[in-house]
């Protein structure tokens, strides 16, 4: 694990930010961005020395890991990172497409000329991200794309929710962004083109085919024994 964290470009945990909620911050975006690996042993001295605080914060933040199911911990074994089930991300894939096609429905309806201009900006990151073979980039693109439909669709309890699902949506992308690259970002388009033309029933059913796909690319691999490598 320390060579993980060492590798990880993640900042050490700074004060006067509430302690837990920086430690807990911390470690979930080492989850979601790899860095720590489902299934991976969490010691929490180690942790605590990479984040530059005591054992304590770490200790109270995995509690709260557990709870969210970032983490399992198992008696007399320690901490270890959480292995998604087939049935937890289709389930939870299954929520962010039902919210993201209402989104892409109601982004078709609101989005200005500015709006659109902005979709293809985002766009083109996505596609520069994946012909550097960049997954970061490629994820936080992703992120960025989807995040900026949301606030057109100017439904603030639709983005509440959506975000509420949002860290592990992309914990489980991370893993298929590269292989699923070429065929999201075509989808993409497609959906730019429908908010552009204001066509609500396209944009929403481009956008429930493009979760779905990433839903079932995402189940293959985990069946397959890859999704998380």
């Amino acid at each position: 694990m320390r060579e993980a964290l060492t590798a990880a470009a993640t900042r050490r945990v700074t004060r006067p930010a509430p302690l837990r909620q920086a430690v807990y911050d911390a470690l979930t975006e080492l989850i979601v961005n790899g860095s720590l690996k489902p299934g991976q042993h969490l010691v929490e001295a180690e942790l605590a020395e990479h984040l530059g605080v005591s054992r304590q914060p770490v200790r109270e933040a995995l509690q709260r890991l557990q709870t969210d199911g970032w983490v399992d911990l198992r008696p007399a074994q320690g901490a270890f990172v959480h292995s998604p089930t087939e049935e937890e991300a289709a389930q939870l894939l299954g929520v962010r497409a039902v919210l993201e096609t209402y989104s892409a429905q109601l982004a078709a309806q609101q989005a200005k000329p500015e709006d659109v201009e902005r979709l293809w900006e985002l766009h083109q990151e996505g596609v520069d991200a994946l012909a550097a073979n960049d997954v970061e980039r490629l994820v936080a693109a992703n992120t960025a794309l989807h995040a900026f439909i949301t606030s057109v669709a100017a439904n603030a309890v639709l983005a509440e929710l959506i975000a509420g699902v949002g860290q592990k949506v992309r914990w489980y992308y991370t893993p298929i962004a590269r292989p699923r690259g070429k065929e999201a970002w075509n989808e993409h388009a497609q959906l730019i083109r429908a908010i552009a033309k204001g066509d609500s029933e396209r944009a929403g059913e481009v956008m429930r085919k493009h979760t779905e796909r990433t839903t079932g690319f995402y189940r293959r691999q985990l069946a397959a024994g890859t999704g998380q490598d």
